[in-house]
This record gives structure tokens, C-alpha cells and sequence, in this order.
């Protein structure tokens, strides 16, 4: 009977024990590395702290988000509000807004919504440039240098929140941007632990894209 038992059941106890002991440290050990990553990608979302730009540049490119009855939201105001600023004060003679669709309710593109408050705010409309179809980081400045080089724009400053500007300056490299600048600013208006949480999940999704363009 014992030899049948065991002939039917090939992983004894002790077998068993070392199985489940390994898992448990593979299992540990991704939790460590998952860790590990979370706590690199949140430093590299706090390096960029609210800055301006120290050269002029060809143009200025607004980075899209929601937009509220097709409408800049309070959020997006505050990167409209910054570019507006660095205009006035002669970093750039051009706007580029970048945004499509934000939802399938809108009537307006977000390109379309900044370009509306930029008009309100004293902006000549021949000095905006419209990107109306992206609907991501890496589009919006994909979509954007292909108007900068129709026009023969060669230099940017592109205008967004503190938090988003890493993986904006990261993704501008490896678009070869001639010397990216950026222009941040720090939110009165958003959930500064939402939003910092979100980029960290963003910033990895970015970095397994890059992974991935690589191999391809």
C-alpha cells in the first residue's frame, strides 16, 4: 500500500515544502523589485520641479488635458496661463495646442478648447498653431514636431504641470527634439498625491513602451 501511495504521489512532504518555499521567495523577490521600481519611477516624477525656460525658442507647445463643459478645466488653465506668460515675456512667438478628443461627448478638441482661452487672453489667433488628433504625451509632441517641421521650426518650450514634465522632456529626446526646454508649473487646483500617483503608473507604462520601440 505505501509503495502504491507513493508511486501515485511522486512530490513528497518535504518535496512539497521546497516547492512552496521557492515560490514564495520568487514571489518575494518581485514584490522587492516591484518596490524597488515604484520608489525609482517616483524620484524620477519628482525630478523636475517647477522651472522656466532660459532661451528663447520657435515655439511654445501647450500639453492637452480635460477639458470642462469644451472648456480648459482648472488644471489645464493652469498650463494656458504659464505659456501665456512666457509669451508676453518672449520665450516664444508661437503656440502649438495639442489635444484631440477627450471624450466622446466633446465638442470640442482640446486643441480647440486652448485655443479659444489663449484668443480670451489677448492671443492672436494667427499665433496658434492647432494639433487635433492626440490623445496621448507621446503623440502630442509626435504630432507637434511634425507641424514644427513643416514650418521649420527647430526649438520648443513645452508648457505642463511640474509632475508630467519628466516623461514630457524624456519622451521630446527620444522624439530627437533640438534641445527640449521645459516651462512647469506646480498646481493650486489638482490632487497633488492623485496626480503624482498616476504619473508614477504612466512613467512605467512609458518606460515598457521605450522597452518595447527598442526591440522592434
Amino acid at each position: 500500500m505505501s509503495r502504491r501511495s507513493s508511486s501515485l504521489n511522486p512530490l513528497g512532504a518535504d518535496s512539497k515544502k521546497m516547492l512552496y518555499r521557492s515560490l514564495a521567495k520568487g514571489g518575494g523577490l518581485l514584490l522587492l523589485l516591484l518596490a524597488v521600481w515604484l520608489a525609482y519611477a517616483a524620484l524620477q516624477v519628482e525630478s523636475e520641479r517647477s522651472k522656466e525656460p532660459v532661451e528663447r525658442a520657435d515655439v511654445g507647445i501647450v500639453l492637452g488635458a480635460s477639458l470642462w463643459d469644451d472648456y480648459p478645466s482648472p488644471g489645464l488653465a493652469e498650463r494656458l496661463d504659464r505659456a501665456v506668460q512666457d509669451y508676453r515675456d518672449g520665450k516664444f512667438p508661437m503656440f502649438i495646442v495639442t489635444g484631440g478628443l477627450d471624450s466622446s461627448k466633446a465638442n470640442r478638441t482640446e486643441a480647440e478648447g486652448m485655443a479659444l482661452y489663449l484668443e480670451r487672453h489677448g492671443v492672436p489667433d494667427d499665433h496658434i498653431l492647432l494639433e487635433n488628433k492626440a490623445t496621448s504625451t507621446y503623440e502630442n509632441l509626435l504630432y507637434s514636431q511634425r507641424i514644427m517641421k513643416e514650418r521649420d521650426m527647430k526649438t520648443a518650450i513645452i508648457i505642463t504641470h511640474d509632475f508630467h514634465g519628466r516623461r514630457s522632456l524624456e519622451i521630446a529626446r527620444s522624439l530627437n527634439y533640438k534641445w527640449p526646454q521645459l516651462s512647469l508649473v506646480h498646481s493650486k487646483v489638482l490632487n497633488e498625491g492623485y496626480n503624482k500617483t498616476r504619473e508614477v503608473l504612466a512613467y512605467t507604462k512609458w518606460k515598457l513602451q521605450q522597452i518595447a520601440m527598442v526591440l522592434t
